[in-house]
Parts: structure tokens; C-alpha cells; sequence
């Protein structure tokens, strides 16, 4: 007997589309990949099946891990910002750009609440020193932050961040092994990873995006790139020769959190 109910089948996607967008996406794992297509969760990636059709050499040594932690079952936050988890990655042997951790937690606190038009009412953290100094402290004390930090030595007890820390990291690694990056680019790799993430991570309760959750509509993500992909931008020099170079070469590391461009590294 035939179904009153239409069937609808996804066409499989090419080798090259399927890997691309696995780039493209911070090197998302393809039933993340598949869901997001299915379910029409963003604007802008092809209604396709994407195959797995061999192991990822990048995220095989970039991703490769025990265990880990379990997930959360219950959601504690009735709003946004209510609760905030915070962590910091490292120890890193190679320096960033940046590493004055205490003033970049307070600029990020305030952008957050302005963007979001909420208040920051808690924040839980770790007993490191980066969160428990006296700068911070005065911080949270001036707006009314409580800081509940746990205990020494009990990364499980912040385990909604240490795990979204694991991720972050394990996909900037694996960019970083796949575009053969030097190492001093790793912050930007996570901050790409993040961005990314914040696009196409489904949120399992809602069955949404973080960013469709915050902003209240699907995103486009036509605009994505390849972390290291080699781009040519135009070089605006005033001192260009007749003959000169109009572009110059880059790397792509990113995207800009305060205009619409993205980060070319050259």
C-alpha cells in the first residue's frame, strides 16, 4: 500500500562538496554536517547527504581522545546570561598575540551584556589565578557578578566548560595540522573554531544553533571559509608602481567580531 506521505530523499553530495564544507565548518563531524542540512538549521548549505568516505587525517591526530566527560541532563539557566561558565585554555607553549587575560574578561563582560541587553548574574569558574585576582574581583563586586569558583584539582566540577574547551581545542588543532599553520596562529585558529562552532553546534534540547537561539533567525553560511586557505587580497598601498603588485597573498585566519571582513594573516 502506498504512503499517503511523501518520501523525500536527499541526493548524496560529491567527495569534494562533502569535504569542503567539513573545512569550511571548523572540521565538524559529518552527522553535525547532515543535521544541520536536513533540518534546515542554517541558510545556505546544499540540501545534500554529506559522506564520510574515509578518515580525516587532521582530525584523526587533532581529535584523537579518551573518554569524555558526560553530558549535563538538566538545564539550570531560565535566561540568558544567568549563568555563565568561564575557562581559560592552557598552559600554551607558544605565545599568542595577546595575554592580558583580566582586562579581556572585563571587555568581553561588558560587549556581552550590551549586545544582549542582560545581565551577567553568575559566573563559575576555576581557582585560577586568571579569575581569582584582585582586578576582577573589584570587577564583579562594581556590578553586582557573583564569582562561585570550585574546587582545586576538580575539573569535572566545571565540566560544562572544560568539555566545550576540549572541543574548541581538538578543532583548532586539527585546522592547524590540515592547513600546515604555524603554531603562534593557534588563537586564531580556536577563534575561528569558536565562531564556527557558534553557527552549526546544535543546541540537543532546542534543536537549534547558538546563534539562532541568541539572535532568533537561521544564519547564512554561504560566507564561510577554509582556515588557511590561501586568498589574495587587494593591496590598497598608495605607493603601488605602475607594474606592481595589485593583490597581495595571504592566509585566511578568521573573521572579524567587529566589522564585516574577514582576517587575512600575510
Amino acid at each position: 500500500m502506498a504512503s499517503a506521505y511523501p518520501i523525500c530523499l536527499m541526493a548524496h553530495a560529491t567527495s569534494t562538496k562533502s569535504w569542503l564544507w567539513h573545512q569550511r565548518l571548523s572540521h565538524l563531524n559529518f552527522d553535525t554536517i547532515n543535521n544541520l542540512a536536513k533540518n534546515d538549521l542554517v541558510t545556505s548549505l546544499p540540501k545534500f547527504k554529506y559522506h564520510k568516505e574515509h578518515l580525516c587525517p587532521s582530525c584523526e591526530q587533532g581529535k584523537s581522545k579518551k573518554a569524555s566527560h558526560p553530558p549535563k541532563p538538566v538545564l539550570i539557566s531560565k535566561q540568558r546570561l544567568l549563568l555563565l561558565h568561564m575557562d581559560l585554555c592552557g598552559p600554551m607553549r607558544v605565545k599568542s598575540i595577546n595575554d592580558e587575560a583580566p582586562e579581556e574578561i572585563k571587555t568581553f563582560l561588558k560587549k556581552i551584556t550590551v549586545l544582549l541587553e542582560a545581565l551577567v548574574i553568575i559566573i563559575r569558574t576555576d581557582n585560577g589565578i586568571e579569575f581569582k585576582n584582585q582586578m576582577l574581583k573589584e570587577y564583579f563586586d562594581s556590578v553586582g557578578i557573583c564569582h562561585q569558583a570550585f574546587s582545586v584539582r576538580a575539573p569535572q566540577q566545571n565540566r560544562v566548560v572544560e568539555r566545550r574547551n576540549q572541543t574548541l581545542v581538538e578543532a583548532a588543532r586539527t585546522m592547524l595540522f590540515f592547513s600546515r599553520a604555524l603554531l603562534f596562529l593557534w588563537a586564531e585558529a580556536i577563534a575561528t573554531a569558536c565562531y564556527t562552532q557558534n553557527r552549526s553546534i546544535i543546541h540537543r534540547r532546542f534543536n537549534k544553533t547558538p546563534y539562532e537561539l541568541i539572535c532568533g533567525k537561521k544564519l547564512n553560511i554561504s560566507f564561510l571559509h577554509v582556515f588557511g586557505a590561501l586568498c589574495y587580497p587587494k593591496n590598497d598601498s598608495e605607493d603601488i608602481r605602475k607594474l606592481g603588485a595589485k593583490g597581495d597573498i595571504g592566509f585566511f585566519i578568521g573573521y572579524s567580531v567587529t566589522f564585516y571582513a574577514y582576517r587575512v594573516y600575510n
